[in-house]
């Protein structure tokens, strides 16, 4: 099995109206993602305990290309499509696995 090397934090600023609607349809691409992705590796959603409408997506993958791949997915592009409207922003952090630890 590959260890992932490479993550993605997404931090959303969710509108207050909007929050039920994307936290049940973050939750649904987090399920869609694991299950049909093999380069998915961890999906969590997370909430911040000071902001309630700040919500924190942590994902890893195998590689970068894993995300890229992930990103052309038809449940991502209808995920992104859906739950725009119901973001105030939106703040999206690459990062890699500095080394494996043996």
């Amino acid at each position: 099995m590959m260890h992932p090397t490479f993550a993605i934090v997404v931090v959303f600023k969710i509108k207050p109206e909007s929050l039920d609607d994307f936290l049940r349809r973050v939750r649904q691409q987090a399920k869609d993602s694991l299950r049909l992705e093999e380069g998915c590796k961890q999906f969590d959603v997370l909430v911040d305990e000071a902001d309630s409408n700040t919500i924190v997506l942590y994902e890893t993958y195998v590689d970068a290309q894993a995300f890229a791949d992930h990103r052309q997915t038809s449940h991502f592009v209808d995920f992104n499509t859906t739950v725009t409207p119901w973001v105030e922003s939106k703040e999206v952090r690459r990062l890699t696995l500095l080394e494996e630890s043996k």
